[in-house]
């Protein structure tokens, strides 16, 4: 029995822990959205192996962070949907669609806009209290993934096929799991809100999306040079 009262309480308090990473990480976030945080995890040198196309594609959408927000801010969302994690796997398959557009030449205008643009939108869902209709998170996730993905593939254009297909595995993975945390946490909250009828009334959610606005705001006045 004291073993299981142990276990107990070393998952709730694991629990807690991780809850309070997820939400304090875009306020941390806040203070570092600057321009002297670059995309590039190689140094500007486009990855040639395996290895290095991996390791690339895992760290570009965290500390691009302006990617790193929308992720937790659309993880986030899902806990609010019936569709659930739909919506940030949906993200997912579409930032690998725009990376494949910007490997294409296609070009795609005012990019970091509508990047910083998504940021601040998914923050005002999450901020207003008022549960979000399902078609317009889903909406905004299929668009803000073509953009982001036309973001991260600046950083493969003119690597091969091996160090190509690594970099698009490792930030399809690491995309699915920060928005999977985000949005387990994001139901743990839930469950927690006083109003159980209203899940986006609860007010840790709605703090946070405060906070991904804030960053939001910041890349927005950076690229208009405010």
């Amino acid at each position: 029995m004291n073993i299981i009262m142990l276990g107990d309480y070393l998952m709730k308090n694991y629990i807690k822990l991780g809850s309070k990473l997820i939400y304090s990480l875009p306020i941390g976030l806040l203070f570092l959205a600057t321009p002297a945080f670059a995309h590039h995890a190689m140094g500007n040198v486009t990855p040639n192996n395996f290895f290095t196309g991996f390791v690339s594609g895992l760290a570009h959408p965290v500390i691009g962070l302006d990617h790193l927000a929308f992720i937790i801010g659309v993880g986030l969302l899902g806990s609010l949907s019936p569709w659930g994690m739909i919506i940030p796997i949906g993200f997912v398959f579409t930032s690998i669609l725009g990376t494949a557009i910007h490997l294409m030449s296609i070009d795609l205008p005012v990019t970091e806009l509508i990047v910083a643009l998504s940021v601040l939108i998914s923050g005002l869902m999450l901020a207003k209290g008022n549960l979000p209709k399902t078609p317009s998170i889903m909406v905004l996730a299929l668009i803000a993934g073509i953009f982001h993905g036309y973001a991260y593939g600046e950083s493969i254009i003119g690597a091969e096929t091996t160090p190509l297909i690594s970099y698009l595995a490792g930030f399809s993975i690491v995309q699915t799991i920060i928005s999977f945390i985000a949005y387990r946490l994001g139901k743990l909250s839930i469950r927690k809100s006083a109003d159980q009828k209203n899940p986006s009334s609860s007010l840790i959610l709605r703090l946070t999306g405060c906070v991904i606005c804030g960053i939001g705001i910041t890349f927005i006045s950076q690229f208009l040079g405010v």
